[in-house]
This record gives C-alpha cells, sequence and structure tokens, in this order.
C-alpha cells in the first residue's frame, strides 16, 4: 500500500477497470433490480444536484449487486428543448449569426454537433462520479428508438381523442416566442403601482373603482365581476361599464371569484390574460380579447397611441391618460409576485394561443388510484399528498412549444387546415388516403420535453416493441427525484406508464430534498451558486471558478455580481476531497427534508475519514502480513475479538435495515460511529494489548490477527456501495489474507446479520473498560496530567459485577489506562481524589501532589452541572403524562431507571466535592 490516500488517481483507475471488465452489465441470474436514471439535461455539465441524487440511486444498485439480483440501472440524458436551442443560439450569436440565418434543417444539425460534445462531458462526470450504470444501454430523448416511441404515444393519444389542439391560455416567454411550463416560470416580489380607477356605468351616475397592478391590460377587459351576494353591487347587475380611455362597454356579473372582503369587491375580467380571468371568461361566455403580440407588445386590440408599446412604457402612458382624466381615485407602491422566464429573465405572460394538449383527466384516474392502492408508494409518504392535490384538480396539459429543437409534432395539414396525425407523411398518406397531388405541410411546433420523458421507463426498455428487457425489467424498482418535479414528471410517468404498459412505471419512489447553497438558496446558473461535484472531486482555483460561473450567461448582467460573491464564499477556491469522501457526504446529507444546505466543512471531515480507514488498513496489514491467523482448531478469540464482531453485526443489521428504508443518511451513521470510534479509535488499541503482550498465549494473537483482517474486510464490503473506489483498492489488498476470492469487491456478497455472533455479556464488559479509560483520561486531560505519566487508581464501592471485571481486565486497564497501580477499597473511607464514576464504581486518583485542589472542584462542579441539566430533562418528560402514554413501557422504565442512576451519581460527585473542599 501507499503510504498517502491519494483518491485522484486510484478512482480514475478503478472506474476504468470495472468498466472495461464489464462490472456493470445487467443480464445476468437474479432477481431484477432496475432504476432508470433521471436523464440530466444535455446542456453542460452536471451540478451538484445530479451528483446528489446519483450517489443515492448508485448506491442502491451496488447494494443490489452485491445481493445476487440482475441490477440494470438504465442511463441517458434528455434533450431539453428550449435551453439547448438557447445555448446554441448564443454560441451563433457569437458569430452574428441567427438560427434563421440557416434555417431549421441546418440549426439542427448544429445542435446535434454540439450535443455530442456535451452528452460525453455529461458521461464522462457520471463516470468520474463512480455510476455502475450499464453504458451500452446508455440512451438519448431523441435518438431512433425512443422518437418512435415517442410518435406511437402520440398517434395513439390523437386516435383516442386524447391530444386535441385548440386556443388556450398559456405561460408564454415573449423573449423566446413559445409557450413554457410551470416549472419554468419563477415568481419574484417586484414593487409596482397599484391602481384604482374609476368605471363609469352606462346610463348612470354610478362608478365602479377598480384596482389592478397592470392597468394596461384593461383593453382585454371584457367583463366587471362582483359577488353574487355582495349587495352594494346588486343593482347593478346586467348593467354595462365603460372601459376608460377606448371607450369600450363591457357586461357587469355575478362570479364567487369576486371577494366582496378584498379591495372594492370589483375585479375587471381579462380573459385573455389572466389564468383566474380565463376562468371566469368560460363560465360567462366572455369575449377572449388578446391586446398582445408574441413579442408582448400591445396589437391593434389597443387604441393607436399605445400599438408597438411594450407593456412597462403602456402602464405608465395609461396612468397618465387616466390621471389627466381624473380616473384615478388612489396610486400607491405595491408588491407583487412577477413571474418571469427563468432562463430568460423577461416577464412571463398569460398569453391565448393556439396549442397542442393532453386531456389529462382521464389519465389520472388510474395514475390516481395506483397510490392510493399501495401499488406505488411515496418515500418519505407526505408526498403522496402533494402528489394527490395535483391529479385531483388536473388541468389539461399544453405539449406544444414553438422551437426547433424537440420531438417534432406527427402532424401534418392540408391546404384547407384539415390534421392529420401519422410516423411520417408517407405513414399519414396512407392512414388517411391521400393522393400525392395532396398538399401536406407539418406542424413546425415540438413537443414538450416533459412528454418524451414520460415515457422513459419504458420507452428506453424498447417500447413500443414487446423486447424482452421489458418484460424483465418493467415494473422498475424505485424512482428517485426532487419534489419539485412531482407534478411535471412523476405523475406523467405513471400516467403514460398506467395507459400504454396497463402497469405502474416503478414501486417506489423516493423523494430527496433540494441541494441548495449554504445560504439555503436555490441552485441555479442565473444566480452563480451552481457546483459541479467535480471541482469539489478535484478541487478548483478561484479563477477557473470564476471563469465557469460567469461564462456563456443567459443573463450576463449579472457576472459582475456572481463574481464577487464567489470571490467572497471561496477566495482559494475549492480544494480536492475525492469522490468517495463527496458520495459519503452526499448520503449523510440525505435526510428526509425538503431542503438540504450544502455544508462543505462535513465533506472536510469525510475526506478525513477516508484517511481513518486507509491508516488503519496499513496497521491491520503490517500487523498480519506474512502472520499466523491460524484456524478455528488453532486460534481462540480474545474478550476483544468476541467485542468487536458482536457490534460489527449490530451495524450490518442497522446498515441494511437503513438502506432498505431509503434512510441513507442513517446508513452512513452507523457506519461512520462503527468504523472511526468503535473499530479505529478502540478495537485497533485493544488489539495492540494482545499482539504487544509478550506473555499472551499464540493462540490468542492469532484470533486477533484473524478478528483484524476478517472484520475489516467485512467493513469494505459494507462500505463498499458509498464509497467504491477506496474500498475497492483496499479490497484488493485485504481480500486475500481473509481468504476471499474474485476480481473485484464489488460482485461480492453483502455482509449478512449473524445473530450467532452477538456477545452481550462481551459487550458490556468491554463497554465497562471504555468508560473506565475514558473517565482516567479525561481527568488526565482537564488536570493537565501526561498522559504517560503512570497513575495510582483506587477503585471505590461499585457492585461484584465491577470487582469481577477488575479482577479479569486489571492487566488491560493498567496498560491502556497507563497506570501505576489498581487497588480496590474495601470500607475503607476514600481519600481526596480526582473522581470518575463508571455506574455505581468510583475510579478515584488522589490528589496529593498530583492535582490542584481548586481545579478538580471546578471540574466536579462542571461535571455536577451537566449531569443536573440531564437529570431535569428526564424528569421532565417522565413527568409528561402524553410520553407516558404513547412511550413504549420499557422505554419509560428505562428512564426511570436513569433518573435513578443519575441521583445516585450526584450524591456522589458532591461528596467528592465536600471532601476536597474539607483538605
Amino acid at each position: 500500500m501507499e503510504k498517502a490516500y491519494n483518491p485522484q488517481t486510484l478512482e480514475k483507475t478503478w472506474y476504468a477497470t470495472w468498466e472495461k471488465n464489464g462490472y456493470f452489465k445487467a443480464g445476468e441470474q437474479g432477481d431484477p433490480y432496475c432504476i432508470v436514471i433521471p436523464p440530466p439535461n444535455v446542456t453542460g455539465t452536471l451540478h451538484v444536484g445530479h451528483g446528489f441524487q446519483q450517489t443515492l440511486m448508485d448506491v442502491l444498485i451496488r447494494y443490489h449487486r452485491m445481493q445476487g439480483d440482475d441490477t440494470l440501472w438504465q442511463t441517458g440524458t434528455d434533450h431539453a428543448g428550449i435551453s439547448t436551442q438557447m445555448v446554441v443560439e448564443r454560441q451563433l450569436a457569437q458569430q452574428n449569426i441567427s438560427r434563421h440565418d440557416l434555417g431549421r434543417e441546418a440549426f439542427t444539425e448544429k445542435i446535434w454537433d454540439w450535443k455530442k460534445i456535451s452528452g460525453d462531458t455529461i458521461s464522462q462526470q457520471m463516470r468520474r462520479v463512480g455510476n455502475s450504470t450499464d453504458w451500452d444501454r446508455e440512451r438519448f430523448s431523441m435518438d431512433e428508438g425512443l422518437s418512435e416511441a415517442v410518435k406511437t404515444a402520440f398517434i395513439k393519444l390523437h386516435e383516442e381523442g386524447l391530444i386535441y389542439r385548440g386556443q388556450k391560455l398559456v405561460n408564454w416567454d415573449p423573449k423566446f416566442e413559445t409557450a413554457i411550463s410551470d416549472l419554468e416560470v419563477v415568481n419574484q416580489d417586484e414593487n409596482g403601482p397599484m391602481v384604482h380607477i374609476r368605471y363609469a356605468i352606462k346610463d348612470s351616475d354610478d362608478v365602479m373603482v377598480i384596482a389592478t397592478t397592470r392597468p394596461e391590460t384593461l383593453f382585454g377587459d371584457t367583463a366587471i365581476a362582483v359577488n353574487p351576494n355582495d349587495e352594494r353591487y346588486q343593482h347593478l347587475l346586467g348593467k354595462f361599464a365603460i372601459v376608460p380611455v377606448c371607450g369600450r362597454e363591457i357586461p357587469i356579473i355575478a362570479d364567487d371569484y369576486a371577494d366582496p372582503e378584498f379591495g372594492t369587491g370589483c375585479v375587471k375580467i381579462t380573459p385573455a390574460h389572466d389564468f383566474n380571468d380565463y376562468e371566469v371568461g368560460l363560465r360567462h361566455d366572455l369575449p377572449l380579447l388578446n391586446i398582445l403580440t408574441r413579442k408582448a407588445l400591445l396589437n391593434e386590440e389597443a387604441p393607436e397611441g399605445y400599438q408597438g408599446l411594450d407593456c412597462d412604457t403602456a402602464r405608465q402612458k395609461i396612468i397618465d391618460a387616466l390621471e389627466d382624466a381624473k380616473l384615478i381615485v388612489k396610486l400607491e407602491e405595491h408588491t407583487r409576485p412577477v413571474p418571469r422566464g427563468d432562463r430568460s429573465g423577461v416577464v412571463i405572460e398569460p398569453y391565448l394561443t393556439e396549442q397542442w394538449f393532453v386531456k389529462a383527466k382521464p389519465l389520472a384516474e388510474p395514475a390516481i388510484d395506483a397510490v392510493k392502492s399501495g401499488r406505488i408508494r411515496f418515500i418519505p409518504d407526505n408526498w403522496s399528498k402533494t402528489y394527490f392535490q395535483w391529479m385531483e384538480n388536473i388541468q389539461d396539459w399544453c405539449i406544444s412549444r414553438q422551437i426547433w429543437w424537440g420531438h417534432r409534432i406527427p402532424a401534418w395539414y392540408d391546404d384547407n387546415g384539415e390534421v392529420y396525425v401519422g410516423h411520417d407523411e408517407a405513414d399519414v398518406r396512407k392512414r388517411h388516403n391521400l393522393a400525392a397531388s395532396v398538399s401536406l405541410t407539418q406542424d413546425p411546433d415540438v413537443l414538450d420535453t416533459w412528454f418524451s420523458s414520460a415515457l422513459w421507463p419504458f420507452s428506453t426498455l424498447g417500447w413500443p416493441e414487446k423486447t424482452p428487457d421489458l418484460t424483465k425489467y418493467y415494473p422498475t424498482a424505485v424512482l428517485m427525484t426532487g419534489f419539485d418535479i412531482i407534478f411535471f414528471w412523476v405523475a406523467r410517468m405513471v400516467m403514460m406508464g398506467m395507459k400504454f404498459i396497463g402497469e405502474v412505471p416503478f414501486h417506489d419512489v423516493y423523494i430527496t430534498g433540494l441541494i441548495r447553497d449554504k445560504d439555503g438558496h436555490k441552485m441555479s446558473k442565473s444566480k452563480g451558486n451552481v457546483i459541479d461535484p467535480i471541482d469539489l472531486v478535484d478541487g478548483i482555483s478561484l479563477d477557473d471558478l470564476l471563469e465557469k460561473r460567469t461564462s456563456a450567461m443567459m443573463q450576463p448582467q449579472l457576472a459582475k455580481k456572481i463574481a464577487k460573491q464567489t470571490r467572497q464564499e471561496f477566495p482559494d477556491g475549492i480544494p480536492a476531497s475525492g469522490m468517495d469522501a463527496l458520495r459519503f457526504m452526499f448520503c449523510a446529507l440525505a435526510t428526509t427534508g425538503r431542503d438540504i444546505r450544502l455544508d462543505l466543512n462535513r465533506l472536510a471531515g469525510y475526506r478525513n475519514f477516508c484517511n481513518k480507514l486507509w491508516n488503519a488498513t496499513r496497521y491491520v496489514l503490517m500487523s498480519t502480513e506474512e502472520k499466523n491467523v491460524g484456524d478455528e482448531n488453532s486460534r481462540e478469540l480474545s474478550l476483544f475479538d468476541t467485542w468487536i464482531f458482536s457490534r460489527l453485526q449490530h451495524c450490518t443489521q442497522n446498515v441494511r435495515k437503513q438502506l432498505d428504508a431509503y434512510r441513507f443518511d442513517l446508513a452512513t451513521q452507523a457506519l461512520y460511529e462503527f468504523i472511526w470510534y468503535e473499530f479505529c479509535d478502540w478495537y485497533l488499541e485493544l488489539s495492540k494489548a494482545v499482539l504487544n503482550d509478550e506473555n499472551a498465549a499464540d493462540a490468542l494473537q492469532q484470533g486477533t490477527r484473524f478478528t483484524l483482517i476478517t472484520v475489516l474486510e467485512t467493513i469494505l464490503r459494507l462500505l463498499h456501495p458509498f464509497m467504491p473506489f477506496i474500498t475497492e483498492e483496499l479490497w484488493q489488498t485485504v481480500a486475500p489474507l481473509a481468504g476471499q476470492t474474485g476480481e473485484t469487491i464489488m460482485l461480492q456478497a453483502y455482509p449478512q446479520f449473524d445473530a450467532a455472533l452477538i456477545d452481550e455479556a462481551a459487550t458490556k464488559n468491554v463497554e465497562w473498560l471504555k468508560q473506565c479509560i475514558v473517565g482516567i483520561r479525561n481527568i488526565r486531560g482537564e488536570m493537565d496530567i501526561a498522559p504517560k505519566k503512570p497513575l495510582p487508581v483506587l477503585l471505590h464501592q461499585g457492585n461484584d459485577a465491577d470487582k469481577k471485571r477488575a479482577r479479569e481486565l486489571e492487566t488491560y486497564l493498567i496498560n491502556l489506562a497507563k497506570l501505576e497501580s489498581l487497588t480496590w477499597l474495601d470500607a475503607v473511607e476514600a481519600p481526596p481524589a480526582a473522581t470518575a464514576l463508571v455506574g455505581e464504581l468510583e475510579l478515584l486518583i488522589p490528589l496529593a501532589g498530583l492535582i490542584d485542589k481548586n481545579q478538580e472542584q471546578q471540574r466536579l462542579n462542571k461535571e455536577i452541572g451537566k449531569l443536573e441539566k440531564e437529570l431535569a430533562r428526564t424528569q421532565q418528560k417522565i413527568s409528561n403524562e402524553n410520553f407516558v402514554k404513547k412511550a413504549p413501557a420499557e422505554l419509560v422504565a428505562s428512564e426511570k431507571i436513569r433518573i435513578t442512576e443519575m441521583e445516585a451519581s450526584l450524591a456522589k460527585l458532591r461528596e467528592r466535592v465536600e471532601a476536597i473542599s474539607a483538605l
């Protein structure tokens, strides 16, 4: 072994070996276990959120592979319609070329060229993360097979009337001139005017006052609504109001949407420019008056002086006109959420346009039942409520986008506007018996990226063909994703899986929290706080980090601010930590919470954990290589050997339990505590007491060497799914000494719990010894006594079990605690001494000439204070009736025993304080 742990070298070497030898391939014997990867967008590089989720998936895959399952981790990337198109458009803009200069076909070829580069970058990053995916099955959402699946799904849904074309209100991005999904809209609180406007009533002296933050939309007003129970306006129902400035007449209607308690109780209804107003418009059959162009400029429906203005300019101009006409009752500053495109940064407009839609309700019903019946379960379960809330109120899904990159909608129009759907033009003509003389033009729109993603669990396995892979691996085992796309992806996969396969696409849905920066902010390129996981692994200089965060930005005006933030947070760049440390941190962060803050201080701690394991292995090898470990008949296990085997079983049982429950955080906690504290800190030290004892029997030393190598080899297999690289490197050296054969740790059996190795008596004895040693070491530290100075220790009070343990473990206690002597005081008053308590037993170190009286009093009083707080907390718990009623009886009994023990310990500590005071 190398003396120093160097992750960068061994990680790259081992991954190449694994992939070359085909260890990731599916198709082996065993029960099928399949996970489909949430396909990363092919728009650049993976971010830390990808690394987080992919690590958790890889842990499950490696865990099940080691259990003998036929594991398939289906990998691939998504074409990411708008994002990818915009990336390539920006690149062309640097050459003063637009996509329209190239034309659709040539521009699409440019994107395919770019995809080859970007896709390769992502796949290399995934390899660095350690993803044990079956690369031979890698898919891209626009490859030939998946494109055929998309067309088949579209055609079938259209034939059944579940896909239709119609005019509806959608989220419209005026910069990119396309409909977008809710996920691509970010609401930001912004200040603006709240204008209270007088609307005159036709043939009446009455007026109605309407408060609005968007007065420019009054050109699209088609009604004023009041609540049907609002007595103030009953006399106006059925009359007409006059829209200011343009003078149009609009009806006054009654609708529950108007809240009598909010504002004046009157609401102007603009159905073509507000989603709530749109629903009111449908209920009352109001005209849908669109006043905007595709670029969000006022169109010919506005008065001539306003046509061609953007909304901000038009807003101020109409306010001026209203003030001149004395129609403003009040004008005040107001904060409101403004929807902006997450990529474009411009205001997103509700916009009336012709689009393709999926009728969602018929598809949602079986998908709802799949979760209610338990065929799909959410983890944590509370996310099922979010799923139901959306699914039970689902609206039709807009699936068309006005861009060039993506799955082009398989629909063609003749000169009369009739629409025909098919796989291609030839298929359309054949299906609909159209002559060659009939001119056909394909719909220019592409499908929403989420449409193809909804087919991912089965399209990647070969659907619409009934392939052996589809039969074997569908339904998949678990889907792992973030809560922010439960609506956009999870629900739609369930709907499509139930529709086309007749079965759920996965049994479990594990919802992760969102990785946020140290301040709790969501990571995004526009904020400049995205972290590439590889930068945490290999490290990155400040200059390179600045370049990465501020180049090729969609909103370059933010570059200066982002650079400043980056310098403040990473003045020296990011240090290298290695992938194993990062993976372990990801697992430790995988709590059931909604948000996860990325604390890089923890990463440094797990880098130290890797060093700890490396150095522990070096000690084990030096203690066991070329030395006899004997066989079952010749070796004898010491108390310490029995104890560590017992603790290993508890750790194994706990890790398996937590992994099966998707509690990666608790699994890593169990591993960390066992490996660092029990194995490295304690057992290795205890083993030295046997191996360095010249009087120890050879059989006992053989047993300790056997235990060292056997427990370490088991630890490496337990840890492998979490830290694959370092465990493989170490296992290659350790395995032969432990009698293990095989080419790689990743194909070894995952450790099983063995109840026969549990020895509670050994555990109690070793825990007693540990407490004694810790107590004595604490006194040394607090009293500033040299670690190697031999100390006389007196044992006082205690019980028969303490006396028995003191006799049996005296040699170890003296050697490990560096004692001069160990003397039991029977029925003798104890001299003034520094005291440590182990249950009823007092460990006394005489004060004379050794200990500062005042310092020892301070130490004891500090210990008393801590014990008093813990006693008060426990007493409060026991006095709580709800706790006593709901807690298990054994827990309540245990807490009561603790109270008795703490009261006894306090009494003894106070006695020692009094004794020292009397000196």
